[in-house]
This record gives structure tokens, sequence and C-alpha cells, in this order.
């Protein structure tokens, strides 16, 4: 165990004289995490690297509010990273139907099949990246919390403390090497898991995007965009695009009190899910009567689904769910209000 991990705990205490410069800012901040950090289900006096890099994962794009029960349910069916690699892909896609970004899930059962087989996680960011589907911020916040490496821990929440606390006015695309640097520079050799876990806390209850609670920072003092007097100024904001807008249609074909649904192909959009089958997304509105129309957001488009009845024999591979197992079937947000609106039509109908 590298001799940082011994003093990661918790309830450390912070050292008894403090540190010029950034050191002493991050003692401040983790004074202050000693006393108000969140309780999280994956924090932990001695972090069990799989329930770190699971809820790492499962935080990516996602609200913790939303992964805290989650992650009690993936635990509860795969305890152990050995378990989760032996689980079928289809079921893991399964268990995370409604998270969204399903790739991630993809990417989540071949890093664990990758961990299983070399017997344990490496304990260095460089040989976290070199697992599947790790990126430098996963890697990073692993090797930190898990095995107390001292290792820069840049998410989003951090990259705006770390612009407001140096007034850094350019958009965080552009400052990010500046920024990362400015985070190794602050990391404490001896807690830097705490640490990193410090600020992404800061930056999602105290340093937040719009109204930051300025008063209750604990490095308020420090803050040149505090002391500019209008935080809320840095960095500049990211250019907004416009997304485009597609249409699809997915078909309702029922037969004997059951529903055919198919897998979508295992790359791309929603790749490996279950879901209704239908045609190719496109600009083109489809010259077809719905009996119900789905609106829904992606990152990079919005779509307008059109529930469409269809008779005849299904296309394609699928096969029957009955309708009393629908919420069995780990269809994704889209496919599950598609199935929604078309159960309630029908019940309309038989009324």
């Amino acid at each position: 165990m590298p001799a940082s991990a011994a003093t990661r705990s918790l309830s450390s205490a912070s050292p008894a004289q403090p540190r010029p410069g950034a050191y002493g800012v991050a003692d401040r901040l983790l004074a202050h995490y000693d006393r108000h950090r969140r309780v999280l289900p994956w924090r932990s006096p001695t972090p069990d690297p799989y329930r770190v890099w699971l809820s790492e994962v499962m935080l990516q794009q996602t609200t913790v509010a939303t992964v805290i029960p989650r992650f009690g349910r993936f635990l509860a069916r795969w305890p152990t990273i050995a378990a989760l690699a032996a689980a079928p892909v289809e079921e893991v896609l399964g268990e995370w139907a409604g998270l969204g970004y399903y790739a991630r899930a993809r990417n989540l059962h071949q890093c664990a099949q990758a961990v299983a087989a070399r017997g344990s996680f490496p304990s260095s960011a460089a040989e976290l990246r070199l697992l599947p589907g790790l990126g430098a911020y996963t890697a990073a916040a692993v090797a930190a919390i898990a095995f107390g490496e001292r290792v820069a821990v840049v998410d989003t929440n951090v990259e705006r403390v770390i612009a407001r606390l140096h007034a850094i006015e350019r958009r965080v695309v552009d400052a990010r090497t500046q920024i990362r640097a400015l985070v190794e520079d602050m990391t404490p050799a001896d807690r830097p898991g705490d640490f990193a876990q410090a600020m992404m806390d800061l930056g999602a209850t105290i340093c937040r995007p719009r109204k930051p609670a300025c008063l209750a920072c604990p490095i308020a003092g420090d803050c040149a965009a505090f002391a500019s007097g209008a935080p809320e100024r840095f960095p500049a904001p990211k250019a907004r695009r416009a997304r485009p807008h597609r249409h699809g249609i997915a078909w309702w074909i029922e037969r004997d009190g059951a529903l055919w649904l198919e897998r979508r192909p295992p790359l791309g959009l929603l790749g490996g899910m279950a879901a209704l089958p239908g045609s190719e997304w496109s600009e083109v509105p489809p010259a077809t009567e719905a009996i119900a129309t789905i609106e829904h957001g992606f990152t990079h488009f919005t779509l307008s689904l059109h529930l469409v009845a269809r008779t005849g024999p299904p296309p394609g591979e699928g096969w029957w769910q009955t309708f009393d197992t629908l919420a069995e079937a780990g269809l994704p947000t889209l496919y599950r209000l598609a199935v929604e609106a078309g159960l309630d039509r029908r019940m309309s109908n038989a009324a």
C-alpha cells in the first residue's frame, strides 16, 4: 500500500501547522471537508476500489441523487468485480436502463472483465488509463481515492472552483492545461483522495454555477473571483450550439398479451439496449399517423419518436415480452416512455 494511503482516512486531522500557498488553501478546504463532507454510500475510511470505480462511472453525466439508489441495486446484484465480470452483458445493460449514456455500461462490463482477468485493479492512474472505458478523470479519481496516489483529479466542478479561485476569465475548454497544473500544485501528498472529494463537494454544494454560496466557502478569503465581487463571471460561459432535431418511428407490435422487442446494435447510440423495432432516425418527419409521439433530448440532438401501430409478422430478430413483465425488459428511458404511451393508449381504447 502506498505510504499516503495510510493517511487518507476521512477522519484524518489537518496538519497541525498551516502550510503556505496552495497547500494552505488545501488545508482549509480539508478542514471544512472533515466537518461538512457529504455522506455517500461509496465513501469509506478504507475505500474499496470496486465501489469507488463503480460510483465514478455512474456519476458521469448523472446526478448524485439519481446514482445513490442505483448504486445500491448494482452492489446488491453484483457485490464484487468478479461477479460483475461474470454477468451477461445484456443483464448489465438492463440494470443500467434509465441512467443514460449507455456506452458507460458496455465499458463498465469490459473493464470488470479486464480487472477480473488480472486479479485486481492497478493502483496508479497511468495503469488505470489502460483499462477499457477509463478516461483521465476516472483513472485519476480511482487512483487518488482508492489508492492514495497524489494525482490531479479534475472534473467539471473542480474546473469551476479553480477558475474562480484564480479568476480565470477564459472558457474552461481554453484553460484546461492551466487548471490542471493549478490542481496538481494544490493536491497534498498526505490526503489526495480526501482533497479530490473535498473539491468535488465544494463545487457541487457551495461553488455552484449560479448563486454560489461564497459566505459559506472555506477558501473565500483566497478566491480572486469572490474578491472581484462578481464570482459568477468566472469562468467564461461555453458557447451554446443549437441541437438539430430528428424523427424516428417505433413500431407497436403486440400479440396475445405480449409486445415485440428487439435489441439495438451493440455499437452506437443506445447500443445493445432493449428497444421497440423501428426506422432509422432522420430529419424528415414520417408520413404516417402515430398513436403517440415522445419528445426526447440527447446530448447532440433532440428526437421526436413516433409510435406507430403495426400488424403482421414482426421484423428481424427479437422476442415477445409479456405486458406484465415489461418493467423487467431493461428499456432505456426513450423506449420506456414510448411503451408507457402505448399502454396508456391501449387502456383508453379498451375503456
